[in-house]
């Protein structure tokens, strides 16, 4: 039996940033990780809008890509061994999804699964400022066993570009599961 690369299901949702999951393809492939990516409607528009890639080109960036309506996909099974899922950006809208376990897609689906698995679920929440309710949302996932990982600027690393900024943003992101994206540390 041949041993599996490992898998990562990478989720893409409506709020700004949609640079962070594009990022985050880029540096799975790089690393040799598997993808499996879904994206909201609302994110194919917050592509549009922020970028001059094409939904086509995105999909083509990740190993596997499923419509974020088929709730009977892979990521939707607890049975489909991961690494866990990265969502980035995450709405809020997603973020309260997941929480609620009322889900009406496969990218709010999938994280479900993650968190019912006991798999890491990463959630790069892209809002500001911040209210209460949105807060004790992002507590209770904390509870739940996710990780709350806004994508904020570390500028000890001196990045010189918005894509330095970006793709470490992304690279904490994925050090929490483990993958080592290469970027500057603290201390080093």
């Amino acid at each position: 039996m041949t041993a599996h690369p490992p898998r990562l299901v990478v989720g893409i949702s409506g709020a700004s940033g949609v640079v962070y999951g594009i990022a985050a393809l880029r540096a799975l492939r790089r690393l040799g990780v598997e993808t499996h990516l879904v994206v909201s409607k609302a994110a194919e528009i917050t592509l549009a809008h922020e970028t001059t890639v094409k939904v086509a080109q995105l999909r083509a960036m990740a190993d596997h890509w499923h419509k974020a309506e088929d709730i009977a996909a892979a990521p939707a099974s607890g049975s489909f061994r991961t690494l866990g899922m990265l969502v980035a950006p995450c709405s809020i809208r997603s973020m309260s999804e997941i929480a609620s376990g009322v889900t009406t897609s496969l990218l709010t689906r999938a994280a479900d699964v993650t968190l019912k698995e006991r798999r890491r679920l990463v959630l790069m929440v892209r809002e500001s400022p911040l209210h209460a309710g949105h807060l004790r949302t992002m507590l209770h996932l904390t509870e739940m066993g996710a990780v709350i990982a806004p994508p904020l600027p570390a500028f000890y690393a001196k990045p010189q570009s918005l894509d330095d900024m970006v793709n470490h943003s992304v690279g904490r992101a994925l050090d929490l599961f483990g993958l080592d994206a290469g970027i500057s540390r603290w201390g080093e």
